[in-house]
């Protein structure tokens, strides 16, 4: 028998006799594989979660690796799928912006009390979600946004006026705001506006305002209108004056013999015209002519 044969010979019974083997093998451990097989595909499936990761459009996944370097603050996971080992864990932000209202009262400078509803659009900076996410958290909107929000409109109304704050005068609340939004962005989040929705005084107070800007327009229409009274009596003086100072030159160059040139010039212009006709009867007084009448 050739040699090649004899050692396809041998490999075939060694495969038989490891088959074989296997097969005891297998049917004497028939109940511990079904048992692991079972377990391994119980552990897929509560694990499967925390293995494939799905970072949604509009998000941003922030990286913990349990057992090395902690939260990865330098790199930001994108849209898409990530197969990550199951004992790290992959946070996930929204940046799209988001709304977050809320009410509080804060005190003016008279101890007043006013109430605020706000509405508050932001979102967080992509650059800086690790960041956020180390040193702050996921709850990063009650725990940054709402507090300095706060901070910044009790600080700055106490310094105001109830009539400064109700009527926004010179533009106070536009300035608070842009000093809170200015102060939430130092901490990773971008606001991108604060909505006033409401402003609401006691009813007390907010009378006695509305009464006193009343009172204040109906001061600024009547100065108005003193004004404009004063404007049309000094045009009409200067007018008089005109008039008058006119009337003088008339009188100081009017003598007999031009009055009656003048006469004798209109009664020319009078026979010239083609719809008059005039009858001249002797003479007036001064030597004009006088005109009877016309047909």
């Amino acid at each position: 028998m050739p040699k090649c044969s004899r050692l396809a010979v041998v490999f075939k019974m060694k495969m038989k006799h490891a088959l074989n083997k296997f097969a005891y093998w297998f049917k004497d451990n028939l109940p511990i594989f079904i048992v692991s097989t079972l377990v391994l595909a119980i552990l897929v499936v509560f694990l499967w979660s925390r293995i494939f990761i799905i970072v949604r459009p509009g998000e941003a996944g922030v990286m913990y690796r349990t057992f090395t370097t902690g939260t990865e603050t330098d790199v930001v996971y994108s849209e898409g799928l990530h197969i990550i080992w199951p004992f790290n864990q992959l946070a996930r932000y929204s940046t799209r912006t988001q709304i977050l209202l809320h009410q509080f009262t804060v005190l003016t400078d008279r101890g007043l009390p006013i109430d605020l509803d706000l509405a508050i659009r932001y979102h967080p900076i992509y650059e800086f979600v690790g960041l956020l996410h180390q040193q702050v958290g996921p709850e990063y909107p009650e725990r940054v946004i709402l507090p300095q929000i706060e901070s910044v409109l009790r600080r700055q109304i106490g310094q105001h006026s109830p009539e400064d704050i109700y009527t926004n005068k010179a533009g106070v609340l536009s300035s608070i705001i842009t000093l809170a939004i200015e102060e939430v962005g130092r901490r990773f989040v971008n606001v991108e506006d604060i909505i006033i929705r409401s402003l609401s005084l006691p009813e007390s107070v907010r009378s006695a305002i509305e009464e006193k800007l009343v009172y204040e327009q109906e001061s600024l229409s009547y100065k108005f209108r003193i004004e404009l009274e004063a404007r049309e009596a000094e045009r009409k003086r200067i007018e008089a004056l005109g008039i008058m100072v006119y009337q003088d030159i008339i009188s100081a160059t009017l003598n007999e013999t031009l009055v009656r040139w003048q006469g004798v010039q209109a009664t020319q212009q009078l026979a010239a015209s083609d719809n008059a006709k005039v009858v001249i009867i002797g003479s007036g007084k001064e030597g004009l002519p006088v005109i009877l009448g016309n047909q």
